[in-house]
C-alpha cells in the first residue's frame, strides 16, 4: 500500500463514519457524489482532457524529470467494457523535430487492444491493457461501486493526508488490494491506493506503491466530478490528468471500436518485458570479444581471469540467457563481473539478476544510489531469485577510469560528465582501439541522420579529453560503425 503521512491501528471510529459500517461509510461517499443511483446510470463517459508524464525512464539525469504532454479525446464505455482514446501526443525525446508530434487511435476491451493506424492495427501492449482494466472499475465514476461489489470491503487505519483526516477503506480486486481514502469532512474519495506490479517500465521495479489523487471536483449533470487527477508511484508525481470537459451517456458509435480481432488477441498473448535472450545475431569484434545484437545490445569480454558481461538490459530472464550464453560460450572461465553503464531502465532492469547470481557490478558513482533502490525494492507480487533468496550486492564504483583486466581484451571505463551523458559512462578496448558509447548512438536507417547529434558530441569530447585512439564504435542500439564516419555525421549535423 502507499505509504500515507502518517496511520495507526484500524480505527473504532474511522474519521467522518463513527460508528458506521465500512458499507455505510461508502454509502455516505456515494452520496457526497451525488448518489449511488446517478453513479450506477453512468453506462459511459467522453472526457476531453489534457496531460503530462514525468518521463522517469527517459530523462538524462534523473529528477527533476523531463515531460511528455498529451490532449485527446477518450469515451470510456462500461456497459460493453471497451474504450477509445484519441491522443495528440508531444514527444520530447523524439529523434527527429518534425516527429516529436504524434497522433494516435488506441481501441481496447478487457481481451485485447490495437493501435489504430493508416498501414493497420498493431497489437497494444500488457500496459495499456492494464489501463484498460483500471479505466472501466477504477476511475471516478466507478470506484465507488467496485468498492461497493467487494465482499471484503472493510476499514484500515486513518491516514493523515493533506494535513486531514482521511477514512480509509480497503478491498480486493483481480488479486490487489485497494485502499480509498475518504475525507472526514465531506465523505469525497481524496484518493487511491494499491501497490502492484507493473507490466510498462516500472515493471523493474516490482511491488509499486501506487496513489492516484483526485481533485478540481465540478457538477455534472448531478454528479460531484473530481477533473483533476494525479498519479504518484514510489513517491513520484508521475503523471497528471486536466479534464476539460465532461459528458455522460453519449450515443456511441460501435464503429469507432471496430478493430482486428486477430491483431487484439495478440496483444493479450504478449509477455512484457521479461523476455527471452537470443543468440542468433551474433557478431565476433575481436578473438574473445562477442557483441549479440538484437533490441538491446550486450558484449561478452573473454579475459584471461573470465568473462565480463557488458550490460544487464530490460528484465531478469534477459540476464538469466546472457549468464547462461557465458558459461555455454566459455565454458571454462568464470563471470568476473557486469558492466551496467547508464541508468536507463533498458539498461539497469537486469541487475538484480546479476546481484542474485553474487556478481560484482560496475556502476557509475552518480548511478550507485538509483541501483540500490532498485536492488532493495520488494518483488513480493511477482518474486524474481533476488527477492527469494537475497544476496548482498557487491558495487565496483567507477568515479574516474577504471581497468578491468590485462592483454587483449583489456577494457578501460571512463565517465562521459557531460550535460545529457551525465549519467553513463563508455567502455574502451585499447588493442582494438574499440569504443562501447552506452546509450549515446543510434544513426536512423531511412535518413541516416545522428539520434539527438548532443549525445555523440559529448562522446566526442570524452574521447579527445581522455586521448583515445578510436577506429570503431558502438552501443546499445547500434552496430559496430567507423568512429570517422561518426564524426563526419556529426560535423553535418553541427552545420544543419
Amino acid at each position: 500500500m502507499a505509504a500515507a503521512e502518517s496511520s495507526a491501528s484500524a480505527p473504532a471510529n474511522p474519521p467522518g463514519c463513527e460508528r458506521a459500517s465500512a458499507q455505510d461509510c461508502l454509502g455516505l461517499a456515494m452520496t457526497a457524489m451525488g448518489g449511488r443511483s446517478r453513479l450506477a446510470a453512468i453506462h459511459n463517459v467522453q472526457l476531453e482532457a489534457i496531460g503530462h508524464t514525468l518521463l522517469t525512464e527517459q530523462s538524462y539525469r534523473q529528477e527533476p524529470f523531463i515531460s511528455s504532454y498529451e490532449r485527446g479525446v477518450q469515451t470510456l464505455d462500461f456497459a460493453n467494457s471497451r474504450v477509445v482514446r484519441n491522443t495528440h501526443l508531444v514527444w520530447p525525446e523524439a529523434d527527429d523535430p518534425k516527429s516529436a508530434e504524434i497522433d494516435s487511435t488506441f481501441i481496447a476491451t478487457l481481451q485485447g487492444g490495437v493501435y489504430h493506424q493508416k498501414e493497420g492495427d498493431i497489437p497494444a501492449s500488457r500496459a495499456d491493457l492494464d489501463s484498460v482494466s483500471d479505466a472501466l472499475s477504477l476511475s471516478p465514476e466507478r470506484l465507488l461501486l467496485t468498492a461497493a461489489a467487494a465482499p471484503d470491503l472493510h476499514y484500515e487505519a486513518t491516514v493523515m493526508l493533506r494535513s486531514t483526516p482521511h477514512a480509509a477503506l480497503a478491498f480486493q480486486w483481480h488479486g490487489l488490494s485497494v485502499r480509498i481514502l475518504l475525507k472526514a469532512y465531506n465523505h469525497l474519495p481524496d484518493a487511491w491506493e494499491s501497490t502492484r506490479p507493473f507490466n510498462d517500465f516500472w515493471y523493474a521495479w516490482g511491488d509499486v506503491a501506487q496513489r492516484v489523487y483526485l481533485d478540481n471536483w465540478v457538477l455534472v449533470d448531478g454528479v460531484v466530478y473530481p477533473t483533476n487527477r494525479i498519479e504518484e508511484r514510489n513517491g513520484v508525481l508521475w503523471k497528471s490528468l486536466q479534464v476539460l470537459d465532461t459528458h455522460f451517456n453519449v450515443a456511441v458509435d460501435d464503429k469507432r471500436f471496430a478493430m482486428d480481432a486477430d491483431t487484439a488477441a495478440k496483444s493479450a498473448q504478449g509477455k512484457g518485458w521479461e523476455r527471452a535472450f537470443s543468440d542468433k545475431n551474433q557478431l565476433t569484434l575481436a578473438p574473445g570479444v562477442d557483441l549479440y545484437q538484437g533490441a538491446w545490445n550486450t558484449t561478452l569480454i573473454k579475459q584471461d581471469d573470465g568473462v565480463l558481461v557488458l550490460e544487464a538490459p530490460i528484465s531478469g530472464s534477459y540476464m538469466q540467457g546472457i549468464l547462461a550464453q557465458a558459461h555455454k560460450s566459455y565454458a571454462e572461465a568464470p563471470i568476473k563481473a557486469v558492466i551496467s553503464t547508464s541508468d536507463s531502465w533498458p539498461h539497469t532492469a537486469g541487475v538484480r539478476e546479476a546481484v542474485a547470481a553474487q556478481l560484482p557490478v560496475y556502476v557509475l558513482d552518480l548511478n550507485r544510489p538509483l541501483l540500490e533502490k532498485l536492488v532493495s525494492s520488494p518483488h513480493a507480487l511477482r518474486p524474481d531469485r533476488l527477492q527469494t533468496a537475497p544476496q548482498a550486492a557487491r558495487w565496483e564504483v567507477v568515479s574516474g577510469k577504471r581497468v578491468i583486466g590485462s592483454g587483449a581484451n583489456r577494457v578501460e571505463l571512463y565517465p562521459l560528465r557531460g550535460a545529457a551523458t551525465e549519467r553513463q559512462y563508455m567502455v574502451y578496448f585499447p588493442a582494438h582501439k574499440l569504443l562501447y558509447a552506452s546509450d549515446t548512438l543510434s544513426i536512423d536507417p531511412q535518413s541516416h541522420a545522428l539520434y539527438d547529434p548532443q549525445l555523440m558530441h559529448e562522446v566526442l569530447q570524452a574521447v579527445m579529453r581522455e586521448h583515445l585512439a578510436v577506429d570503431t564504435v558502438y552501443a546499445m542500439h547500434q552496430q559496430p560503425t567507423p568512429w570517422r564516419e561518426i564524426v563526419e555525421r556529426l560535423k553535418a549535423s553541427t552545420k544543419s
